[in-house]
């Protein structure tokens, strides 16, 4: 938190201090987000497939490339925790670290959510966002951030020292594991960081450290996303509830959230193909 001053400061300190920042990515040079073709795309498509993600668990559902899915409130303000993966090759899943990097602490329409090392490609563009109204508040809040990891039973002992078993992670796992029929410690290692919907954080002015507050989801408020490849998705309604006060407790109230999933009509998409692996990976075979 670097709250403990222990070095005397320099006499240039505030010549360090006004350095200009630089944006360490910029993203000029990737494919423009082509607005007119999703729109197009999910103006005529036909739902083929509807999930409820009861509180305080989780489910995984597959979403072919080229389809489009929606994560919904329904029934009150509910935090979701996102996990993707390649459907033909789980080790490729959502890159949180460099899906921040390009695009900011939070995403919202028009950015996509990135898959790891060596494939680096997008995964899942988001095409739609009822809260992108919301911005950043006077706390420096906003919504569907990518800086939190999921609440875990692991650092939950270590806080507080008790077992709880519905945390997000654990959710996660169960449920994946019941898609691949294997144990939890055969696929634990492929729960990932993950896409925080509906959730509204962020760093608190004085310490720096990673802060929830009420999130402004209602129900049905949703986000898009156009799958770019064949994806297994994992979604677990937080136990947190809303995150206005904690995010491992069965105090908060909580509510389901539910998941569309839909085929554009018809040549909708017959000039768009999937994604490819990262340049890189294909010229050196890292992968």
């Amino acid at each position: 938190m670097k709250t403990i001053n222990l070095s005397p400061e320099p006499n240039d300190a505030e010549i360090r201090r006004a350095m200009k920042p630089v944006i360490s990515y910029p993203i000029d040079n990737l494919p423009a987000f082509d607005q007119d073709f999703y729109i197009n795309a999910s103006s005529n498509m036909d739902l083929v497939e509807s999930i409820i993600i009861p509180p305080r668990d989780a489910k995984t559902f597959e979403v072919p490339a080229g389809y489009f899915f929606r994560i919904i409130s329904r029934e009150g303000p509910q935090v979701g925790d996102l996990n993707l993966w390649h459907k033909n090759n789980m080790n490729e899943r959502f890159f949180s670290g460099k899906t921040r990097a390009l695009y900011g602490t939070h995403v919202s329409t028009g950015d996509r959510l990135y898959s790891n090392l060596p494939f680096l490609r997008p995964m899942a563009t988001i095409t739609h966002d009822t809260l992108d109204w919301y911005g950043y508040d006077d706390d420096g809040g906003s919504v569907h951030d990518v800086i939190g990891t999921r609440c875990d039973p692991y650092t939950h002992v270590a806080l507080n020292s008790e077992e709880y078993h519905y945390c997000c992670h654990s959710n996660l796992c169960r449920a994946l594991s019941s898609h691949q029929q294997k144990p939890i410690n055969e696929i634990e290692h492929l729960v990932h960081d993950v896409l925080n919907v509906f959730m509204c954080t962020g760093f608190t002015k004085d310490t720096h450290q990673y802060f929830m507050k009420a999130s402004p989801v209602r129900p049905d408020d949703y986000i898009e996303f156009f799958a770019e490849i064949d994806l297994v998705c994992g979604l677990s309604a937080c136990p947190g509830g809303d995150c206005s006060s904690s995010h491992s407790s069965d105090a908060a109230a909580c509510y389901p959230l539910q998941v569309e999933i839909f085929k554009p009509v018809e040549g909708a998409v017959k000039q768009w193909s999937p994604q490819a692996i990262n340049k890189y990976s294909r010229n050196h075979g890292s992968s």
